[in-house]
């Protein structure tokens, strides 16, 4: 075993104590001795890491069952076992869960079978010992579970927030190019159409751009002569304001580069 491990015994009757003491000489336990309850307990109090109590059940003041009782409710872990002669086993038995006694050894005992109900009580508390562990990382783990979850649940609320905003900010600037007098078209730095207005697409589709022209390249969605347009302001790389008939329309067409942040592109403005 790797815990030292420690048996308090606990008996008025020193020859009883001695007896017990040469019995577990040779053991790897370190013994303690205690001749009354009261101080067994105060033993307890002064080696917490106690393992196994054995108890005598007739002692004078306090009793046996008294004082395991006193050891469960304080120390709850430790292993509790009563000696007891013949004549007290009615009533041992009939108090033996009062103390919540892991097993009653008659007097006088059999070595051999005391050894091996001690060392079953020490696996029992070690097997015991390793289950409270694991119970206590398990909710260490589940707590720290919990507390993903919710940081978790915390972040999706927030990433949620910002797109609804982020959702009514883009409706509000679409309603607001909308609004304007004139037709704006956007095209990113591969001409893709990523952004038109209404006047843009026209009445009926009968506008500047076709009516898919979303997302569409801009040969497909732009007229013939704009494209020669967008080619000269990518080949000069300066802003141009040209007047271009489309469809019998005179615009005033005004390309604009952008260049905000990671947005490339160019902005075309069409005024009558």
């Amino acid at each position: 075993m790797t815990d030292t491990v420690r048996i308090l015994c606990v008996d008025d009757e020193k020859n009883v104590l001695k007896s017990l003491y040469r019995l577990f000489l040779d053991e790897d336990y370190e013994l303690l001795t205690a001749s009354s309850g009261a101080e067994g307990l105060e033993m307890m109090a002064q080696n917490r890491d106690v393992q196994l109590v054995i108890s005598d059940y007739r002692m004078p003041e306090m009793n046996g069952v008294d004082f395991l009782r006193q050891v469960y409710e304080r120390w709850p872990d430790t292993v509790r076992i009563v000696l007891s002669g013949y004549a007290d086993t009615a009533s041992v038995v009939a108090a033996i869960n009062e103390g919540q006694i892991y097993k009653f050894i008659p007097k006088p005992w059999n070595d051999d079978e005391l050894k091996v109900t001690v060392k079953n009580a020490i696996d029992h508390y070690m097997v015991e010992k390793h289950n409270r562990e694991l119970t206590r990382q398990l909710k260490e783990k589940n707590q720290e579970q919990e507390i993903l979850n919710q940081n978790l649940e915390m972040m999706v609320e927030l990433r949620t927030s910002k797109l609804m905003f982020r959702n009514r900010a883009l409706t509000a600037a679409q309603n607001i190019l909308n609004l304007l007098p004139f037709a704006v078209i956007g095209l990113d730095a591969e001409g893709i159409v990523v952004q038109c207005n209404r006047r843009a697409v026209g009445k009926d589709g009968e506008g500047i751009v076709v009516p898919t022209a979303m997302g569409a390249p801009r040969c497909e969605a732009l007229p013939p002569e704009l494209n020669v347009l967008v080619d000269r302001f990518l080949l000069g790389g300066q802003n141009l304001v040209e007047t271009l008939t489309i469809d019998d329309t005179a615009w005033n067409v005004h390309l604009i580069g952008m260049s905000e942040g990671e947005q490339r592109g160019i902005l075309l403005v069409f005024c009558p």
